[in-house]
């Protein structure tokens, strides 16, 4: 007899494969909650901090017709784009990677939920 938990392996597989939609319960997903106050994952949908749609490898401060802080400015003339290790940073605490930032969020201390919000906003993209 195999076990249950196999074949329920094998559907997930083959539905990720096929583009089924993430589950509700994705860790990251979850971790996006203490986001989605401000930022959306919808491209272009700005809402009062920038959209997060492929942030993953997108120019710092870079999205069109929305007014970035001095502090994002600059980190985008030190560091050029996100990568997962600078989000990690940034996420972890925001202050102290861009200092001056306007956004209020005083970090996500677990890293295991920061890598988990990583890998679920690599996945939002076109």
């Amino acid at each position: 007899m195999r076990p249950v938990l196999g074949v329920g392996a094998l559907f997930l597989s083959a539905a990720a494969l096929a583009g089924a939609p993430e589950p509700a319960g994705d860790p990251g997903r979850i971790a996006f909650q203490k986001c989605y106050a401000c930022h959306d994952v919808t491209p272009g949908n700005d809402v009062a901090g920038p959209s997060l749609h492929a942030i993953v490898g997108r120019p710092i401060a870079a999205r069109p017709g929305y007014e970035y802080s001095a502090a994002l400015r600059a980190l985008a003339e030190r560091e050029g784009r996100w990568n997962e290790a600078l989000l990690d940073r940034f996420i972890a605490d925001p202050e102290a990677v861009a200092p001056g930032t306007s956004m209020t969020f005083t970090g996500m201390r677990d890293p295991r939920e920061r890598a988990d919000l990583i890998a679920w906003l690599g996945r939002q993209s076109e």
